[in-house]
């Protein structure tokens, strides 16, 4: 076969090139050099895929992803196409075998890593080969401002100087203008044909959400749009990855921990998983995803903040990359804001650096505050103009309300500056609202101007304006001084009045409707027996009467019937699901199983499994202690799930910790007055109280004073 099209459709199977497709490989078979964007799932490997086989010698396909090779090579072989890997996995007999298939013009395509292209064995070896081309994938990583920077990509230029009369092909889905201006230089790409097709993924829908109990909203989510799909959860810690990927186990999905923390074989071995199975659902950091190539991702999550619009669009490209309608879901909090602000402050690069991350980490943060059609902002930002707004994001669906929020600005930024911007969030609010305190008497603020204006608001309203207020860039955080506020030269038309500022009102967290609420109903472990008890009496009269079980009972109705435990025919009939014929059927047979365990309690659908053991046992008249050695833990593992439980507003916690009015009171008193404390920092408070009371009773009450971070 001699035309690109015969072999699009011969060999891949598709009937027609996108984009600029076509343009891109008949520059690279004619000999010249290209530098091509186009967004996930828009076919870039093609362009240089149909070149490898139309030119002679073989592709050799520069790849980060030394994960994924194999995968890619499979994919290929199976459409008759010889290929095949160099990277570190291989022993030494495997290796030198494919060595020899180069040297014999036995290969289309060879995936090499960076840095064993970069050998002075392998550029040898390559020299005296016959080479088609050469393909630098994620060519992006060549960009020190970018979010995947890997500094041997910029040693790349050598292909350049050593392979003059080859041509090249770098291939990206992210890079900005100053990305892109980036590769171009250090590539040595000046005389390169650029291809850039539209970034829009118009199958993507966008919805972002402020942080109020970001698993309870995941949740919900997850049960709402993709009860059985396969997804990306992206969390910023890789603590965060093992909770979250735990705690979707214990609801009943398939979830699977991903970071670089992780020995390599057991990544891979998840990464596998994700790509082969159904349904399966990966919890990872950024060390995740780049290169993915499964077509069937239908979500992306965040449940905190990317540092970047360029690494929000590259993980939630990640999805739908087959064309159909896939979601990219985010929540986030100030807590996000703070911590990526703190990293990005300590870390080793140079002030010009950090400089960028910020103004990127702004941008980002811009995108989420936005009221206007987010798929407009996030093409504008790589340069590319949408006309009407895309009638696919949570802003087009469902236009947040604004309020003009000018005079609590001002407010506001008042306060932060008469106190001095000594202080964090917590007192400054406390001041607005006139808050009787020693702390605030004794630094004279209650004689402040500024003191009891803010009446007109809850504390937590305010929290809401001052998180806005520090989003927007009119307030900063300084770590140094234990997250006291500081004015920025960006709030100063606000605070003169000059211009007006409209913030979105607090969006109330979803009511689930009742269908929603049975999905997101699971089975906890202390109902596990029951209900396998209870699926196998309705499996022996399903096969009796030559029915499907469900036709007996929905798996909703067993699972209330678990949790509840009826104990006569009247409470029975009231579960949901059961109608009189159905009680006079079966309700027997169901209350003798149902009896021949405790009475139960009813499932908190916004907690984890865990922790509705444990709110179960405590409900049972169990202590912190007792349930501690009824479940083989420790106790502050216990305080733990009772501080989930308290922000839950499940569960009292001075009457939990067993605390007296006096003891309760002392404590609430200490953590108020730290700032330190809202932000769930508690030694300071542990040592004030010397040591008096455990981390975990701290984190109760805690709890019970500022609810989530």
């Amino acid at each position: 076969m001699s035309h690109p099209t015969e072999i699009l459709q011969t060999i891949f199977g598709y009937e027609s090139f996108r984009g600029f497709q076509q343009q891109a490989i008949a520059q690279v078979v004619q000999g010249g050099d290209a530098l091509v964007l186009m967004p996930t799932g828009g076919g870039k490997s093609l362009c240089y895929q149909i070149p490898a086989l139309l030119r002679e010698g073989v592709a050799v396909v520069v790849s980060p992803l030394i994960a994924l090779m194999q995968d890619q090579v499979d994919a290929l072989r199976q459409l008759g196409i010889r290929a095949a890997y160099l990277n570190s996995t291989l022993d030494f007999q495997t290796a030198r075998a494919i060595e020899s298939q180069l040297m014999n013009n036995e290969l289309d395509l060879l995936y090499v890593a960076p840095e064993r292209l970069l050998s002075e064995r392998n550029l040898a070896l390559f020299k005296q080969a016959m080479i088609a081309l050469f393909a630098i994938d994620e060519a992006h990583c060549v960009s020190q401002w970018g979010h995947d920077f890997r500094p041997e990509y910029q040693k790349l230029s050598m292909l350049h100087e050593q392979f003059p009369a080859i041509p090249r092909i770098a291939l990206t889905a992210t890079a900005d203008q100053r990305t892109r201006d980036e590769i171009i230089a250090q590539l040595r790409l000046d005389d390169a044909a650029v291809y850039i097709s539209s970034f829009d993924r118009p199958n993507i829908r966008y919805t972002i959400s402020e942080a109020q109990n970001a698993r309870s909203q995941l949740w919900r989510f997850l049960q709402r749009e993709h009860p059985e799909d396969a997804g990306i959860v992206y969390c910023l810690s890789r603590k965060k990855v093992e909770a979250t990927a735990e705690w979707l186990v214990q609801q009943g999905r398939v979830a699977l921990p991903y970071h670089a923390g992780l020995p390599a074989h057991v990544r891979q071995r998840h990464q596998q998983r994700f790509l082969r199975e159904e349904g399966v659902i990966v919890v990872a950091t950024i060390a995740f995803g780049m290169g993915i190539d499964k077509p069937d991702v239908r979500f992306v999550a965040h449940l905190n903040l990317p540092k970047s619009l360029e690494a929000y669009y590259q993980e939630t490209g990640r999805g739908g990359r087959d064309g159909t309608p896939a979601n990219a879901w985010m929540s986030y909090g100030l807590q996000d804001v703070i911590m990526l602000r703190q990293m990005m402050q300590e870390s080793m690069a140079d002030e010009v650096h950090k400089q960028v991350e910020h103004l990127k980490l702004e941008a980002m943060l811009g995108f989420c505050e936005l009221s206007t059609c987010r798929r407009q902002a996030l093409l504008a930002y790589f340069g590319e103009t949408l006309a009407q707004p895309c009638g696919n994001c949570d802003n087009c669906l469902n236009p947040p309300e604004t309020w003009d929020a000018t005079e609590a600005a001002r407010k506001a930024l008042s306060s932060v500056y008469r106190t001095g911007q000594r202080f964090g969030v917590n007192y400054v609010v406390q001041v607005l609202i006139g808050k009787k305190d020693d702390r605030i008497q004794a630094n004279g603020h209650d004689r402040l101007s500024t003191y009891g204006i803010g009446q007109e608001f809850s504390m937590n309203e305010w929290k809401r304006i001052f998180r806005q207020l520090i989003s927007l860039g009119h307030l900063e955080v300084d770590m140094e001084r234990h997250g006291a506020l500081r004015l920025t030269e960006h709030c100063r038309p606000v605070l003169r009045g000059e211009v007006p500022l409209q913030l979105r009102k607090l969006q109330k967290p979803e009511k689930a409707t009742s269908s929603q609420k049975e999905k997101a109903t699971t089975v906890r472990r202390v109902d596990q027996d029951l209900w396998e008890d209870l699926r196998r009496l309705r499996l022996e009269l399903s096969e009796a009467q030559g029915v499907p079980p469900y036709v007996i009972f929905h798996d909703s109705t067993l699972k209330q019937m678990a949790a509840v435990r009826p104990q006569n025919l009247d409470q029975f009939a009231r579960i949901s699901g059961v109608g009189e014929t159905k009680l006079d059927r079966f309700g027997e047979p169901f209350l003798k199983v149902i009896k021949a365990y405790p009475p139960g309690v009813p499932v908190q659908a916004d907690l984890s499994d865990t922790v509705n053991d444990t709110l179960s046992l405590y409900q049972q008249g169990m202590d912190a202690a007792r349930i501690a050695v009824e479940r083989g833990v420790q106790v502050e593992t216990i305080y733990r799930h009772f501080s989930e439980a308290v922000e839950a507003g499940m569960l009292d916690a001075r009457q939990a910790l067993g605390l007296s009015a006096e003891d309760f009171e002392s404590i609430r008193q200490a953590l108020e007055m730290d700032e330190d404390a809202e932000q769930g920092r508690l030694k300071p408070i542990f040592e004030a109280l010397n040591g008096e009371w455990s981390y975990g009773i701290l984190r109760c009450v805690r709890a019970s004073v500022y609810g989530a971070v």
